[in-house]
């Protein structure tokens, strides 16, 4: 049939064609083809590149033995074995005593602050408040702002003392912290008995090393004057350093150059601090965080004359140009409010304080506050350290310290060390009913260079005004006068 021979024809020529087709695999793939014959050619085959890399035969996959029960859950034992050693240890560190102290340490430290201020001549009401003389701005300030040495250490395991002198005016010597103190303990942590700084006013509480501004605000110097009085205090801060507290009682006399008094009217008032660090940034290493603080005071001077508010016009002028007088007070409260916002270089400080005073002899009662608000921006980038166990500004470290050299080649290195700006606007008000203390406004703009971490330089210009004292106005025959001054400070501590 024709279905028949057309198949025997293609059969043959296909069977014509496959020596062809196996020389043709083999010389594109170098591999022969599966099932096909291969002949041998009376001729050699230029070498051929080998694309073709032969499979692999499969691995068998590994045996895998099985697990008893009894085996997984004494695997697991083990395990919770284990992590319950790990969490007793942790447990066991965080209890843990402090290291044995054989004998009493001691940790030298000081600080040398060098002051000159420039009181130019000011409007008759400034003058007078300075000189006495409406026509007289006083003299200009050199010399010595502090110049303090002391000592601090451990006693044992669990006390600590510190004792802090200040040379500033070597004909009346005085001391700073003069105090001895119990650590670790329940409830109270850390209790400290001596001189020490009252538990408010926050531009107080931070260290004249680290302020930004190189005197205090009128709201905090009046109401705190000098910060420092013999007491009994507790210090406590939270595991995570988030929340801070501070509380005692304390003398109002300032007894830093008597070390006592001789007197049954104690003059006494107790005082305390909560303070809430509510953001820290931990990643960043603190250049962002965020505080808020409340303090109060209740304070009894009686008839000891600590019924007094009063201070300098934010430098280091001769006298004080707000004052109350003592003010026949049987006691006072006091209130303070303080925030802190920071954001890398930049920072927002705030602080609002006021107080009532009971009257006795059927006089007024009085009312007396103020407050201050400063902003502060780092232009080499550096940021203001926060301690959050005090609630209190660090030491700041420059990114590059402040140094000059000559080079080998003729020519000079330097760095630039850290610089701060600064401008803080303060008020406050001393004058209520019959009591003619003053009221103070003013702005200060200020420049830190900070050489290092140990040592810095401070500017500051004072563009103020004082009205409503009744000393000013006796004298110079009007209710109100603008200032101007200028400060500088050159500053160590170690």
């Amino acid at each position: 049939m024709k279905s028949s021979w057309t198949c025997r024809v293609l059969g043959i020529c296909l069977g014509a064609l496959s020596p062809a087709l196996g020389y043709g695999q083999e010389s594109i793939y170098g591999a022969p083809s599966n099932g096909a014959q291969t002949y041998q050619n009376n001729f050699e085959q230029p070498q051929q590149q080998q694309f073709y890399a032969p499979p692999e035969a499969p691995q068998a996959l590994p045996a895998v033995d099985t697990v008893s029960a009894t085996s997984y859950y004494n695997l697991l034992e083990r395990v919770e074995a284990l992590e319950d050693e790990a969490v007793a240890k942790a447990a066991e560190e965080a209890c843990k005593e402090v290291d044995i102290i054989a004998k009493p340490t001691q940790k030298w430290s000081g600080r040398v602050h060098f002051d000159y201020w420039n009181i130019p001549d000011n409007s008759p009401y400034a003058n007078a408040l300075e000189s006495g003389d409406p026509n007289d701005a006083g003299d200009d300030f050199i010399g010595f702002r502090r110049l303090r040495f002391g000592v601090k250490g451990d006693v044992w395991e669990n006390m600590e003392y510190k004792i802090e002198m200040e040379f500033a005016n070597p004909s009346n010597l005085a001391f700073k912290d003069a105090y001895l103190g119990w650590n670790h303990l329940p409830f109270l942590h850390t209790v400290l008995l001596g001189n020490q700084k009252r538990p408010y006013g926050l531009d107080h509480l931070n260290s004249s090393r680290y302020n930004v501004f190189l005197e205090r605000p009128f709201v905090v110097e009046a109401f705190n004057q000098d910060a420092r009085r013999m007491g009994l205090q507790s210090y406590g801060v939270s595991d995570d350093e988030s929340w801070n507290w501070r509380y005692g009682w304390f003398l109002m006399d300032d007894l830093a150059t008597t070390g006592g008094q001789y007197d049954d009217n104690y003059q006494s008032e107790i005082a305390g601090r909560l303070a809430n660090t509510i953001w820290y940034d931990e990643t960043s290493g603190g250049r962002g965080y965020a505080h808020w603080a409340v303090s109060g005071a209740a304070a009894f001077p009686g008839s000891g004359g600590d019924d007094r508010f009063r201070t300098r016009p934010e430098a280091r002028t001769a006298n004080r140009w707000l004052d109350t007088g003592q003010m026949d007070a049987a006691n006072y409260q006091l209130l303070g409010l303080e925030s802190v916002l920071n954001i890398g270089s930049f920072s927002l400080v705030g602080e609002y304080m006021t107080a009532h005073a009971d009257r006795t002899d059927g006089d007024p009662d009085v009312n007396f506050g103020g407050g201050y608000f400063y902003a502060a921006y780092w232009l080499t980038g550096e940021y203001t350290p926060w301690d959050r166990s005090s609630g209190t500004l660090g030491r700041t470290k420059p990114l590059e310290n402040f140094w000059l050299v000559n080079r080998c080649d003729g020519c000079k290195s330097y760095g630039w060390g850290a610089w701060q700006v600064a401008a803080r606007y303060s008020y406050g008000d001393y004058t209520d009913q019959d009591i003619l203390g003053g009221v103070g406004e003013s702005v200060t703009l200020g420049v830190n260079w900070w050489w290092n971490p140990n040592a810095r330089v401070q500017f500051n210009y004072i563009n103020g005004r004082i009205s409503d004292s009744g000393l000013a106005a006796a004298v110079a025959g009007t209710d109100a006068g603008w200032y101007n001054l200028y400060g500088a400070r050159f500053m160590v501590d170690f």
